[in-house]
């Protein structure tokens, strides 16, 4: 009975999370968007740039963060802010994986652009189970950072 009630919890609880999508490219960004709301979930915002994204932070829960966007290379920056700031988890989606270092208590991973619908679904699943105590599968295409703890 009661991990009835613990899994109708955790389920309601996902489905509060908002993501936010801190990426350039109007169209990637749209499709995006699409796959978190198909999932049932509400995409907190769009950024393309730090200020933007560092606004945003504090009405998200998990970030999808582009590593260059059009302020430069900022998005390692941003991630760690979201991170520290405002306890956002954060999933780096860029063409260049060996540009985002680990290290950052919030800071889940990274996946390789292209990155297919599906494969956004399993990595939000992932990270909402992350979040909120409960188990899943890491997706094979998401390298996990592993945490450096002072």
């Amino acid at each position: 009975m009661l991990t009835n009630v613990m899994r109708r919890r955790l389920a309601s609880e996902a489905m509060d999370q908002r993501v936010l999508i801190v990426e350039d490219e109007f169209l990637i960004a749209l499709d995006v968007a699409e796959t978190i709301e198909s999932m049932g979930l509400k995409v907190a915002g769009f950024a393309s740039a730090r200020k933007h994204a560092l606004a945003l932070g504090a009405v998200a829960d998990i970030a999808l963060v582009d590593v260059n966007l059009s302020d430069g290379r900022t998005g390692p920056e941003i991630g760690r802010e979201l991170a520290e700031q405002y306890g956002v988890t954060v999933i780096f989606m860029t063409a260049n994986p060996e540009d985002v270092e680990d290290g950052v208590e919030g800071l889940l991973g990274v996946l390789t652009k292209p990155v297919m619908p599906q494969v956004v679904e399993k990595t939000i699943d992932y990270a909402i189970a992350n979040r909120l105590g409960g188990m899943a599968i890491v997706p094979r295409e998401l390298r996990v950072f592993r945490h450096n703890h002072a």
